[in-house]
């Protein structure tokens, strides 16, 4: 069966200057198959090349620096190896004929001494303690009291972001994605649940949004508006539980319309709870925010392909991204498009480990 004649998520499309071959995207995944020092290598390589299909692949969140870490086993941008390393990725899935950007990433407080630098506190926009246990090499430890941000601090994180976005431009992704959501650094400057600062970053949503647009505003210097995207969760508790901004609609729709002012690529929603429910709470309203965005949108999180092709029909979405599908379907667009069977991982192939559960799932028969 041809579902392609259904819909248009099979066809051609763009994102800025990114060109596409469909319009469905590969999540950004967190594997943890990473060394400590952060490195892609051959087995990574693999892993995405065999992913190419997607018209777009984001790659899993990816350390800026050494204190944004706060995961073992994860893989960084910031130093020259790393660069060498995601080089090995970006030309195998260019090889493969794919399109991949760096998603770009700073935990913020979501950390353990254990993972930062000489053992120092994870910082945040404030001294409030996540929720929660971390990874390490280790086990898994209780997260750490973060310290706040000194203002004088904050240029600093800017920098880390534009080195980043430097170094990704180096190892030849297509482009950026801010991530500015689940709870890490960017979303607890913009939630006043986990933002108390009373300096220019703090209180008002102007203040509680402009690091997000600094990031920004500095990442598109590095790569130009066209290849740079970002992507929110304006509901999701995701890291330490964090509860949501007590006023959503007006916090991200300011962000929002702050955003159009510099059309970018995507913007990119986690619409409800990261690798959750739907479902959002009363007063909020994402496809209205949606709305607010005068660029192109990719939807995520927990679609199956009728309700892509549902809410592309109602112009809702431009591209689709779907995370743990691609985990045991290397080629989901193409069993997509003849609906074949779907192979559903086992949450034990997730995380760690090497080739096994990451590239040993076999193609399907269409």
């Amino acid at each position: 069966m041809d579902t392609s004649t259904k819909t248009d998520l099979f066809e051609p499309s763009r994102l800025g200057a990114i060109e596409l071959a469909n319009r469905i995207a590969m999540a950004p995944l967190t594997r943890s198959r990473y060394s400590e020092d952060g490195v892609p290598n051959d087995l990574h390589a693999t892993y995405y090349a065999q992913r190419a299909g997607a018209g777009l692949i984001v790659a899993e969140a990816t350390n800026i620096s050494a204190q944004g870490r706060g995961y073992a086993a994860t893989p960084g941008i910031w130093s020259d190896e790393q660069v060498a390393g995601w080089k090995k990725v970006t030309n195998a899935v260019h090889a493969a004929g794919g399109k991949i950007v760096s998603q770009l990433w700073h935990v913020g407080r979501f950390s353990s001494t254990e993972l930062q630098p000489n053992g120092e506190a994870p910082v945040a926009p404030s001294a409030i303690k996540a929720e929660g246990e971390t990874y390490t090499v280790k086990g898994f430890v209780p997260v750490s009291m973060p310290r706040a941000l000194e203002t004088e601090e904050i240029p600093g994180i800017v920098e880390q972001y534009a080195h980043a976005a430097e170094n990704a431009k180096r190892a030849g992704f297509d482009g950026v994605e801010v991530h500015s959501a689940n709870c890490y650094l960017l979303d607890q400057f913009l939630r006043d649940s986990t933002n108390k600062r009373t300096d220019r970053y703090g209180g008002s949503i102007e203040n509680r949004t402009r690091l997000t647009l600094e990031v920004t505003g500095a990442i598109v210097d590095v790569w130009g508006n066209e290849r740079v995207g970002l992507r929110l969760s304006p509901v999701s508790p995701n890291a330490g539980n964090t509860p949501r901004d007590s006023t959503v609609m007006a916090t991200y729709g300011h962000l929002i319309r702050e955003l159009n002012r510099m059309e970018l690529a995507y913007l990119h929603f986690v619409e409800g709870a990261t690798g959750g429910s739907r479902d959002v709470p009363a007063g909020v309203d994402l496809d209205a925010l949606r709305a607010l965005f005068d660029g192109p949108y990719i939807g995520n999180n927990d679609y199956d392909l009728d309700l892509a092709i549902q809410r592309r029909a109602e112009g809702k979405i431009d591209i689709v991204a779907f995370g743990r599908l691609f985990i045991a379907n290397p080629d989901l667009v193409e069993r997509l498009r003849h609906g074949a069977d779907l192979t559903i991982a086992p949450r034990e192939s997730y995380y760690n480990g090497g080739a096994k559960g990451y590239t040993d799932w076999p193609t399907g028969a269409y």
